[in-house]
């Protein structure tokens, strides 16, 4: 069926043409863009118009950083994101584990110390307080590089007072030396490795749920992301495969492939790109470092109060510089682009090193490299990411989670966190996520979080570093364009333009009158999608 929009506030992020009142859709594409007299004139007796009476239209937006596996699994775990203090978390593992037969894991994620009174990390005896004897349970921080064991769960993995730490992980430990249930990074891997796959009837039902509620959000097309060393990759390739036979994972998907797999990557002669419209193969996915809330982010200076008795502990190489340097070459040879998890100052200034000495190589992959978040950066550093054409990919809504525990850390150095102002003055192409689970995947609290730099509770503290805002037009690109160009797509999605793919949404709210009124207010974040249109076909539609 054809479609035609009419009377409504078409914002196209294209900048010949960037406002239009009306468009026309034919066979899952774009075919004109203009006024509503133009467009008008092109509707045939089977064509439906939609009169959307002055709404606001974007294109369908692109989450540039979700576990969307992890996501997909966790929508039906403990919601321990909703918890604000340890016996918060503790209550409703309780709850929750005498649901769960025993004997079968208990697996959540989401809790966040820093939100609490008591920002203690929880402990492998208080976990088994509110677990059954011998049911193991494992229960990831928000960042997911730091979790907390019981103890049944140290137990499948045969981890105890003997057991070393393995590289780039930590093991908890009280006073005797004996675990104490916490896990930092690729430690965490020695207990996770022991969780059963999901049930694949069970997994599939989990992600088309999952795509639904992207749908309620916004969001037609993600980045699919990988954990370091972990093999769900495989497990979640298969099942985008099957259901994009089946038409039923109704999103544009490129998906990362984990570092670990590159040998079989060249081995199968497959390259960046590889796919459809609707599932592609993506970056190759490494990481540098960990995360700042669990203190694992490797810093150029120390951390002070940290994880380790070490006073000069400034976090965790996860990958050595030297190994980078070598994969990297490895994934560009094999026809792939980077994807590199980047937090810490350090971690940050290593990678850019190691892409300004990368040889060059004849042909260029699908879409350029990219660095993971680049929460901290050196001012010194902030250029180098436009003059070797990287693409930042951030998360705005990580800005509010972490202004608290930034302040903490960094005290007035924290003016180098979550610098989007700043690599947009220095032309750096910027792409938006949520990174969910680790965040909330609404990418309405990301443009209130880029616009506002403040929560929408605290509004009356003002902007936190006010000279790293952006403008709204800036935020929408971010969430469009800039993501589609981040994963080579954009000249099929990422704006309104004839030829395109037809994936747009309809709000409820005009942002732009918002952003430019003297407001400073809640609204943004609480914008509401009215209809999603995927493929040229409504795939949801709250009127």
């Amino acid at each position: 069926m054809n479609i035609i929009i009419i009377n409504a506030k078409i914002y196209t992020v294209e900048p010949t043409l960037p406002w239009a009142e009306a468009l026309a859709i034919k066979s899952g594409r774009i075919t004109h863009v203009g006024s509503d007299r133009e467009i008008r004139s092109l509707a045939g007796p089977e064509t439906r118009i939609i009169d959307l009476e002055g709404h606001l239209v974007l294109p369908g937006l692109c989450d540039a950083h979700i576990h969307f596996y992890d996501w997909s699994l966790a929508r039906n775990e403990i919601p321990l994101s909703l918890c604000r203090s340890k016996a918060d978390m503790l209550a409703l593992i309780k709850s929750w584990s005498t649901k769960v037969k025993a004997g079968i894991w208990l697996t959540a994620r989401g809790w966040n110390e820093q939100s609490w009174d008591d920002s203690t990390f929880p402990t492998r005896e208080e976990i088994d307080m509110v677990t059954q004897a011998g049911q193991p349970a494992i229960l990831w921080r928000s960042d997911m590089h730091a979790a907390v064991a019981n103890s049944a769960a140290l137990a499948r993995a045969s981890i105890d007072a003997s057991t070393k730490d393995p590289d780039s992980g930590l093991i908890g430990r009280d006073s005797n030396g004996r675990p104490n249930g916490l896990l930092w990074e690729l430690a965490i891997n020695l207990v996770s490795q022991h969780i059963p796959n999901p049930d694949a009837v069970e997994l599939d039902k989990s992600l088309v749920e999952a795509t639904d509620e992207l749908h309620r959000l916004g969001v037609t097309a993600i980045h699919d992301q990988r954990m370091k060393d972990q093999h769900e990759g495989p497990i979640a390739l298969a099942a985008y495969q099957r259901l994009t036979r089946e038409h039923r994972l109704k999103l544009r998907l490129n998906c990362n492939i984990a570092a670990h797999n590159i040998s079989s990557l060249k081995a199968l002669g497959l390259r960046s790109g590889f796919g459809s419209d609707y599932l592609r193969l993506g970056h190759v996915k490494f990481f540098a470092d960990g995360t700042m809330g669990s203190k694992t982010a490797w810093m150029l200076r120390p951390y002070g109060s940290s994880l380790s008795d070490d006073p000069e502990y400034s976090g965790i190489a996860l990958t050595s510089p030297g190994q980078l340097a070598a994969e990297f070459q490895q994934a560009i040879e094999a026809g792939f682009p980077i994807s590199v998890h980047a937090i810490g100052d350090r971690a940050n200034r290593e990678v850019l090193d190691i892409f300004e000495e990368l040889p060059s190589v004849e042909e260029r992959s699908s879409a350029p490299h990219r660095i993971e978040h680049v929460q901290i950066i050196d001012p010194s550093d902030l250029p180098r990411l436009a003059a070797l054409d990287l693409t930042a990919s951030v998360q705005p809504i990580h800005a509010l989670d972490d202004m608290d525990v930034a302040d903490e850390l960094f005290g007035p150095a924290a003016n180098q966190v979550y610098c989007f102002g700043s690599l947009l003055k220095n032309r750096t192409r910027l792409a938006f996520g949520s990174d969910a689970p680790v965040a909330d995947p609404n990418p309405f609290l990301g443009f209130h979080a880029a616009l506002y730099r403040q929560r929408p509770e605290r509004m009356s503290r003002g902007a936190w570093y006010n000279k790293q805002r952006l403008n709204l037009e800036d935020i929408i690109r971010g969430y469009t364009i800039g993501a589609a160009e981040a994963a080579g797509w954009h000249n099929e999605i990422g704006s309104l333009y004839p030829g395109k793919l037809a994936d747009m949404i309809v709000l409820d709210r005009d942002l732009f009158h918002l952003a430019n009124s003297e407001s400073w207010g809640e609204e943004i974040a609480q914008a509401k999608v009215m209809m999603t249109i995927f493929d040229g076909q409504v795939v949801f539609d709250s009127r």
